[in-house]
């Protein structure tokens, strides 16, 4: 496939463009459907709901607040202030979309309510013909700014509602577009190209957009929340971008080695591009854990994510080939270029940096693991005081008129007037139910509206926030003793009820959920990497991740930490379904890393059976491309800050803090340290479980080029690419001192017997080196090193790879040697 898409690639491309244009016209014209379905069956609150909803169907629109103060020694009720307020709302009654305005002037009696105890605080209720997202926002903004031309010196005006809240959101796509410049600058950095830099920019914009269009389409014939496309372009733009960066990053090694750019490409495709089918899918199968939690509002979000993921991937697969083949060998810089032609090809070698770290975990597994332990024990310490809710307008930041409004609302009619109860009782007779209500504690108004249908609705005001732990105690009081006690069937409703009822649920169901991804992980690396103790290992990890992320989230959001700094706004508890969306995709994403760390060190191992060596070897090749990756998805996932929305805000910091505690702290100290401390327990399987197993190929990395005639892949080290064809098999070891230290920067030179050079490599940092022998037969191996003597060795090259080490002494001289391999 990959290759048709490399020599297809202006149909490919064409195909694409008319996709993403296809469903663009698609969606303009119909438009979008999203609806936040948080109740849930078999609650409380649930029942409430339904009762209310036949007995008084709801309006049609969306209602919102106007709210205006006076300065002390004034009232609402003056003559200049009624002078300024009653045109501006009179006006807004007449605009087109506008279905009612409730004003306090309207009627002594109804209005009287509308007007705080103190005179100083009132409001207006304008009812808009349709829903908040189908109101048009150029309404909405001269419905804001009508109301706000009545300020003035003395006379503060503010609005609050859904509707206004959509006037101070960011232009759409201003997060997409700051994470996708940051992850630019990143990319830009680390392959140098500028081509090679959009390549990844481009899958992600692609597999976004057509996946964000998808969700549009879908919101006319499912429930889609409103922050579902949020979050699928979220983690679309996190995971697009590190999967076209793993396949470019495998494609430009090919060329730099001498591979021609199609046969790169291909090769590209079927190793790395293996590898990003089966991270999509495990992404994915964590996305599918949240239908365990049995919530449609979930299975929105769940729908939205995966399909983001899927035309991701399939962009990476399909799109990624095609796009290659345009630029040919322009995916590497111009000085790149350069080198390769006056140089010819160049080994591909480890980074000295992450070698030597790799080499340090290595003599340090004890002091290393017990840090990070106690690094990520610290930071999910604030787990502890973890407690779920939902974030409303108070939430907001205080510079907005949303905030503003909400605050003079509780200021003037008290703070539970922001989030009223609903007692509804199938029954008209209420009083003696009202009368107990009205003397409980944390009760601040009780008034009951006329039965209908034979139902009655009792509004209840508390006396606190609706994000207090106090008021979700009333409601505790009123379900379990007070209503009881009156002997009415009634039940508690409201939007402060709904959602501690959904926070209830999902804390209930939690453990289950996480069961569940943790099982399916286990099962996939259980097969993948044919042990028990690894996929145990990474378990353990991604618990420890989570913890330490969600106590990010708690000590931020919760706590109020750098709230201010941050500018998302007031703190509050984390919202309810926030927890599950994290730890599905916090663990499709730890999978990930976890699969591309430890199969370089399963395929070490299954080859050298050397514990210590696959797991050196397999984190300094790695750790590079991991980090790369995770601060790519740090930038996205922070820059969600910037979406003007609080749950995509939270989603955004936490994921940010997860990645870079799994990268930079987990799977780069962690990790290889638990697996140097247990040795060959690693790779421990029962043998009746390895042949009851399926098997399953996963190659995250780059394949080493196998000899055709080779019965098994060569360890760690790279095959020179020039040698496309004729290569029967290879040497590789390791160049040590005497004293048994690593020699990085040695060259090894593999000479015929006739004295032709036949290969020339370095050795890495860990001393490793592989050359390539285009036969079997007799050949002369040669090393050298500043500061060391030289030496050869004649070998002997069978059709199997051939492990040969080389000891080098410091400034000794020695003769060539005629030793056997």
């Amino acid at each position: 496939m990959a290759r048709w898409c490399y020599r297809h690639r202006l149909v490919v491309l064409v195909l694409w463009v008319g996709a993403l244009f296809g469903l663009g016209a698609a969606g303009t014209s119909a438009g979008t459907d999203y609806s936040n379905v948080f109740s849930l069956p078999d609650t409380d609150s649930k029942r409430a709901y339904d009762l209310m909803t036949k007995a008084f169907p709801e309006r049609s629109g969306d209602t919102d607040t106007v709210v205006w103060r006076v300065d002390e020694g004034a009232t609402a009720r003056d003559d200049g202030v009624r002078s300024r307020i009653e045109p501006a709302l009179k006006e807004i009654a007449g605009m087109k979309g506008v279905g009612e305005v409730a004003s306090p002037y309207a009627s002594k009696e109804t209005g009287a309510a509308q007007i705080s105890r103190n005179g100083r605080i009132a409001y207006a209720q304008v009812t808009f013909n349709e829903q908040a997202d189908a109101v048009p926002k150029a309404l909405v903004e001269d419905v804001v700014d009508t109301a706000r031309s009545a300020a003035r010196d003395g006379l503060q005006v503010e609005l609050g509602g859904q509707a206004i809240t959509r006037t101070q959101e960011p232009p759409t796509g201003t997060s997409e577009l700051v994470g996708i410049a940051a992850a630019a600058v990143v990319l830009f950095l680390a392959f140098g190209s500028l081509f090679a830099m959009v390549l990844p920019i481009v899958i992600a914009v692609f597999g976004v957009g057509l996946g964000m269009l998808s969700t549009m389409l879908l919101s006319h014939v499912t429930d889609i929340p409103e922050v579902a496309p949020l979050l699928g372009s979220l983690i679309g733009l996190g995971v697009g971008i590190d999967y076209a960066l793993f396949i470019v990053t495998r494609h430009r090694r090919g060329i730099l080695r001498g591979l021609e750019p199609e046969a790169s490409a291909v090769r590209a495709l079927n190793t790395s591009g293996r590898a990003v089918l089966f991270a999509g899918g495990t992404v994915c199968i964590a996305l599918a854990g949240m239908l365990v939690m049995n919530m449609r509002f979930l299975d929105g979000v769940v729908i939205a994510a995966s399909l983001t993921v899927i035309l991701s991937v399939l962009a990476a697969v399909t799109l990624l080939p095609s796009l290659l083949g345009l630029l040919g060998p322009r995916v590497l810089s111009r000085r790149q270029r350069r080198r390769l032609a006056a140089d010819g090809p160049e080994p591909a070698e480890a980074s000295g940096l992450a070698a030597r770290w790799s080499s340090y975990v290595q003599k340090r597994p004890r002091s290393i693991a017990a840090l990070a332990f106690v690094v990520m024990a610290f930071l999910a310490l604030p787990l502890l005081s973890l407690r779920l809710g939902a974030t409303d307008q108070g939430n907001h930041q205080e510079s907005t008129t949303t905030r503003q409004a909400y605050d003079m609302l509780a200021e003037g009619f008290g703070p539970g007037f922001n989030g009223p109860l609903q007692v509804v009782a199938e029954e008209t007779d209420t009083q003696g139910l009202v009368a107990s209500i009205r003397e409980m504690e944390g009760v601040a108004q009780v008034a009951a509206a006329p039965p209908s249908d034979g139902i009655s609705v009792i509004n209840v005001v508390p006396t606190t926030s609706p994000q207090s732990e106090e008021t979700d105690q009333l409601i505790d009081r009123l379900r379990g003793e007070v209503i009881p006690e009156a002997g009415v069937e009634a039940h508690v409703g409201g939007v402060t009820a709904v959602f501690k009822d959904f926070a209830a649920v999902t804390g209930d169901r939690l453990p289950y959920f996480v069961g569940a991804i943790i099982a399916l992980g286990f099962l996939l690396l259980l097969v993948a990497f044919r042990s028990l103790v690894v996929p145990l290992t990474a378990a353990l990890m991604n618990l420890i991740a989570a913890a330490a992320s969600f106590g990010v989230l708690v000590a931020v959001f919760q706590w109020g930490w750098g709230t201010e700094l941050l500018g998302v706004g007031k703190e509050g508890p984390i919202t309810a379904f926030l927890p599950v969306i994290m730890l599905s995709l916090l663990f499709g994403l730890s999978m990930d890393y976890q699969v591309f760390l430890v199969s370089r060190m399963h395929e070490e191992w299954v080859h050298t059976k050397d514990n210590a060596r696959a797991v050196r070897v397999g984190l300094a090749e790695t750790s590079r491309v991991i980090n790369c990756a995770a601060l790519i998805m740090i930038c996205v996932f922070s820059a969600f800050v910037l979406s003007g929305d609080m749950e995509g805000a939270m989603a955004g910091i936490g994921l940010a803090a997860a990645v870079a505690l799994d990268a930079f702290i987990l799977r780069t100290a962690l990790v290889p340290a638990a697996m140097h401390l247990l040795g060959r327990s690693n790779w421990w399987l029962p043998a009746g479980l390895e042949k009851r197993l399926p098997h399953l190929a996963v190659e995250p990395r780059e394949a080493p080029r196998e000899a055709p005639r080779a019965t098994a892949p060569v360890p760690h080290a790279r095959v020179p690419e020039s040698y496309e064809s004729g290569v029967a098999s290879v040497v590789h070891g390791f160049i040590r001192t005497t004293e048994g230290d690593p020699v990085e920067g040695a060259t090894l030179t593999l000479l015929s017997k006739g004295g032709r050079q036949l290969d020339r490599v370095s050795s890495l940092a860990d001393g490793s080196y592989i050359v390539a022998a285009p036969s079997a037969g007799a050949y002369l191996l040669a090393a050298t090193a500043p500061g060391h003597a030289s030496r050869a060795r004649h070998v002997m090259v069978m059709d199997e790879p051939l492990v040969y080490d080389v000891e080098l002494a410091r400034g000794e001289a020695d003769a060539v040697n005629s030793d056997r391999g």
